[in-house]
């Protein structure tokens, strides 16, 4: 299992500029960079002399716990829990809850942080833990609960695997309940949509045992990274779990007292990425409040966020309105109402954390970029952003295919429709649309003295005759279809090969890592290539990698 690198930008420009140091305007917006060895040692020396503007460790080791605890903490795990205790600073990235773990990204991107935070401790001589942040307060279900599947190869199209929302308010997923019944049914789904293999009975066993232990999708999610990485000592938070939220009153009373200036922060920082060419990667109204409340009665539970508007927090349907006063004494005694959004989540996590590096993909570090002048105006420092791994696992198949067509992945990726097309022009097709094409020709020259000796008796013939003509053309092209479809059926094995290898590579036109899911690649081969990708030296900013399964 060997891993090559080549050039492969993530296709998120400012991200591309920021990993590649060819902006320097746009580095100057983050302040540090990891490629950049001094960066380490300042961003430590600033938590150092910071840690009474923060949670206490402690306190936050204890959160940490009470989640991990039923999910049962490695020993590697515990010694974390103890660092984080002690004060020592982490790297720290995160995603949503996402049934059975969602794509290999979210794979790649705790590897990145297990990664990094070794390198950062050996690089600086102290410990550095490993946290993993799940986004459980977002509520968007439809993204959380889908796990794509490539189906077998010689009938190759993507399976989406899903689990419809429990009835209830449309709250958060780490306050979304699931059923018994809710996770059987998803288990024997994923059950069918699984090729036999030598690791699949161990894999649903395993897989069962969990789903069992676990009354929401964020457990579930957090149960198998447990199971996958928690001996690596992966920590992990529930950024919806009440022991965490308890330690967030502080600081939501802050971004709440904050909010216009913060508004504003995030306005102007906004205008400089533009100002610098880079489209911005998300909203920032000088409206908007960038907090979401979870409602009460008769709407229990469903998250909705405010804004600023006649001196008041109001959510955009009119259904509560807070005063400052009632916002900030909310924040102090109900922390647990509260969540962030993807501007001030930033903020939040560097006051719960003493955070060295957070471990970003391209769409992250894009709207990070928004958030420089937030942290400046709470007198808060942007940590060092580095950028998550990426990868390309080519199963055996896929390399096969690659090989009977000399085929480089740099041709895959950029997708196989030109191949296609040279496979069936090499069997014939280009002499049928050419064949095709002449006799259309010839049939309209033979046609255009009937049709002028048939407008010249009559003028209304004209107009029927060019119907009619109409009618003669569609036919031909039908044929030529037709002919062109008993071809294509001819090469049946050979265009389901290329479009098993686009499937496997590059499902829908979309990079391998966005979409596939980790269960089906554990469940294929194994955990063999999750050790290759841990056991790999790491480099910040590191080119893609490509991995021979």
């Amino acid at each position: 299992m060997d891993i090559v690198r080549m050039e492969l930008p993530f296709g998120q420009p400012l991200a591309d500029a920021y990993i590649q140091r060819r902006d320097p305007a746009l580095e100057a917006l983050f302040g540090h960079h990891p490629a950049d060895g001094s960066s380490w040692r300042r961003r430590l020396d600033y938590l150092n002399g910071s840690a009474d503007r923060r949670a206490g460790s402690r306190e936050l080791a204890g959160a940490l716990r009470a989640f991990q605890q039923p999910l049962g903490i490695s020993e590697a795990a515990e010694r974390n829990l103890e660092r984080l205790a002690d004060g020592a600073p982490v790297v720290v990235g995160g995603q949503q809850a996402v049934l059975w773990t969602g794509p290999l990204m979210i794979l790649y991107k705790a590897v990145t942080i297990l990664q990094a935070a070794d390198a950062a401790s050996k690089r600086l001589g102290v410990p550095v833990v490993p946290v993993f942040w799940i986004a459980g307060e977002d509520h968007d279900w439809d993204e959380a609960c889908l796990a794509c599947l490539p189906s077998p190869v010689d009938a190759p199209e993507l399976r989406r695997l899903s689990m419809p929302r429990p009835p209830g308010p449309a709250t958060s997923v780490s306050r979304t309940r699931l059923g018994g019944s809710d996770l059987e049914a998803a288990l024997t789904e994923l059950e069918a949509g699984l090729a036999d293999t030598p690791f699949k009975p161990e894999l649903l066993r395993s897989l069962r045992a969990r789903a069992a232990g676990c009354a929401t999708l964020t457990e579930l999610f957090a149960a198998l990274l447990t199971d996958w990485l928690g001996e690596s000592g992966l920590l992990l938070a529930d950024a919806d779990h009440p022991a965490l939220r308890r330690l967030e009153g502080p600081m939501f009373r802050r971004l709440a007292e904050s909010s216009g200036e913060l508004a504003a922060a995030y306005a102007a920082s906004t205008r400089r990425v533009e100002a610098l060419g880079y489209k911005a990667q998300a909203e920032a109204a000088e409206d908007a409040a960038n907090l979401f409340l979870f409602a009460e009665e008769p709407r229990a539970g469903e998250r909705l966020l405010l804004q600023r508007a006649g001196g008041r927090f109001r959510d955009r349907r009119g259904l509560v309105s807070l005063s400052e006063a009632e916002l900030l004494e909310l924040a102090e005694a109900h922390p647990e109402r509260l969540s962030n959004n993807v501007l001030t989540r930033p903020l939040m996590q560097d006051y719960l954390f003493p955070v060295l590096s957070t471990v970003l993909g391209p769409g992250e570090i894009a709207y990070w970029a928004q958030t420089a002048e937030a942290f400046g105006r709470l007198g808060m420092q942007m940590p060092i952003v580095t950028p998550r791994l990426s990868f390309t696992l080519l199963e055996p198949h896929a390399v096969k295919t690659m090989a009977r067509h000399s085929l480089q992945l740099e041709q895959v990726l950029a997708g196989l429709g030109g191949v296609k097309a040279e496979l069936l022009d090499r069997q014939g097709a280009a002499d049928i649309r050419g064949g095709f094409e002449q006799a259309l020709q010839a049939m309209r020259e033979a046609y255009r003295p009937a049709l002028a000796l048939a407008a010249g008796q009559e003028r209304g013939l004209e107009e029927l005759g060019r119907t009619n003509w109409e009618r003669i053309a569609r036919e031909i092209g039908y044929m030529q279809a037709k002919t062109l479809q008993a071809l294509e059926s001819r090469e049946r094995t050979e265009l389901d090969r290329l479009a098993g290898l686009e499937l496997s590579a590059v499902p829908e036109g979309r990079p391998q890592e966005r979409v596939l899911a980790a269960v089906y690649f554990m469940n294929r081969y194994g955990r063999g290539w999750l050790d290759r990708l841990l056991a790999e030296p790491y480099e910040p900013c590191a080119k893609h990698g490509v991995m021979r399964l």
